[in-house]
């Protein structure tokens, strides 16, 4: 991607749950990167989400998976389908399918369902799975590493450098401060915020808890997603203030925020 300068474009394609939403579907969120344009996870309805507000589907270079629950994975076999037969001419460019150990397995288990096309659909498809603490350039200037997060067994957080910036995603994630200490100084912090206080679970994040991650990390902009249906309807706002007095934005369904080089 080439502008007058470089800069790094994210746009929270959905901002919703496993809880079907009329404002929000699953999770899935695209990150331009100089000449990389990352898809990190791809839950049901992001496909057509991505549609609906003009973004480049066609030109996705690598899908990332933070962990195998539906709502972060169900549309990519849609994806891969529209990019097979949605569009003329189908693609030829590789895709590189990028998660925790247990990826490729996770397709070969979709292709025995969805068909062998998932797997071999016309263009190279190739996974990596990464550890923890991995770090692997993604294209020229462009790195992601990655980090255990308390979710499930598999669960990763990730983050985007280039040169002049750093996007970390936890994707679902209970507390950790081991998390906020490797997110530490990032330019965005995206960041799930499931369930009220009232609601709290080992495995998920209530505001009160994001303002307390942001607070050990310091991002210079904290952004919230995964919001399931309980969770707003308390004053998320007030409840991250009690401990992060940063920025802070709420998202929604086609945010997007730059950060210039």
């Amino acid at each position: 991607m080439r502008r007058d300068r470089e800069l790094v474009r994210l746009t929270t394609v959905g901002t919703g749950t496993a809880a079907p939403s009329p404002g929000r579907v699953s999770s899935g969120h695209l990150v331009e990167c100089g000449q990389a344009l990352v898809l990190m996870d791809c839950g049901s309805g992001v496909v057509h989400r991505m549609a609906e507000f003009g973004l480049r589907w066609p030109d996705i270079t690598h899908v990332v998976l933070t962990h195998f629950h539906h709502d972060h994975t169900g549309d990519l076999p849609t994806l891969i389908f529209a990019w097979r037969h949605g569009m003329m001419p189908a693609r030829s460019a590789g895709i590189q399918i990028i998660g925790p150990a247990g990826t490729s397995d996770l397709l070969d288990r979709t292709s025995i369902a969805s068909g062998a096309w998932v797997r071999e659909p016309g263009f190279p498809v190739s996974v990596r799975e990464m550890e923890p603490g991995e770090t692997f350039e993604l294209a020229s200037g462009v790195t992601i590493g990655a980090h255990r997060t308390p979710h499930t067994d598999e669960s990763l957080a990730y983050a985007l450098t280039t040169a002049g910036h750093r996007l970390v995603y936890t994707g679902d994630t209970g507390f950790d401060e081991g998390l906020a200490e490797w997110a530490s100084g990032c330019d965005l912090l995206l960041a799930e915020c499931s369930l009220p206080q009232a609601m709290a679970l080992p495995t998920h994040l209530t505001p009160e808890q994001c303002g307390q991650l942001a607070a050990l990390a310091r991002p210079g902009r904290l952004a919230l997603t995964h919001f399931y249906p309980p969770v707003e309807r308390v004053d998320i706002r007030a409840a991250v203030a009690t401990a992060f007095d940063g920025p802070l934005t709420l998202a929604v369904d086609g945010w997007t925020l730059d950060l210039e080089e």
